[in-house]
């Protein structure tokens, strides 16, 4: 258990500054304002498969925090919530044991791409919104509007990038049953 403590603690350090580095680097904007296609979300989506829900959810949280803080000079709390969110979610989204043994096949990518479009559609377009209207009092229209676009987004960044990331990741993985001897 220990062992494993030791890896959540370095994923998330690792996780939370890519997703800072790249949430800061590669940010193309869409045509609501404050929204933007965001390919950190990708990377979440990697670790979250590889070190689980908790690791998923600290680097989402820690990572978008930081990144808010750098770029806006404080952190947007219901959206780092959702964040963090969307990370414990992908990491209930892959079968981590299959993973690790190189197996990401079509059932697979299946399941994480409907997790990972639900969460985005729950957390986005419902969780992240109703907290910017009870905490920040910000029109409704517009954080559902900002919302809606910020989840189909990331949905598409996470169903194209993540899928692809983790299927290069299982494919360096030994199959069990190989013939390879190292």
């Amino acid at each position: 258990m220990k062992n494993n403590s030791v890896k959540v603690v370095v994923a998330t350090g690792i996780g939370a500054a890519l997703f800072v580095i790249i949430g800061w680097l590669i940010n193309i904007p869409t045509p609501i304002p404050n929204t933007s296609i965001q390919l950190q979300y990708a990377v979440l989506a990697l670790f979250s498969a590889l070190f689980g829900p908790l690791a998923g959810f600290l680097i989402g949280f820690i990572g978008h925090a930081l990144k808010d803080s750098f770029l806006y000079g404080s952190p947007w709390w219901t959206w780092v919530l959702g964040s963090g969110l969307m990370g414990l979610f992908l990491g209930f989204g892959v079968n981590r044991a299959r993973l690790t043994q190189g197996i990401f096949g079509n059932k697979e990518m299946i399941r994480f791409n409907a997790v990972q479009l639900i969460a985005n559609l729950v957390v986005w377009g419902i969780i992240a919104p109703i907290g910017d209207v009870l905490v920040y009092s910000e029109p409704a229209n517009k954080v559902f509007t900002q919302g809606v676009v910020a989840g189909l987004v990331n949905a598409v960044t996470i169903a194209v990038a993540g899928t692809l990331l983790l299927k290069l990741y299982a494919a360096t993985r030994t199959k069990s049953g190989s013939l390879d001897k190292e």
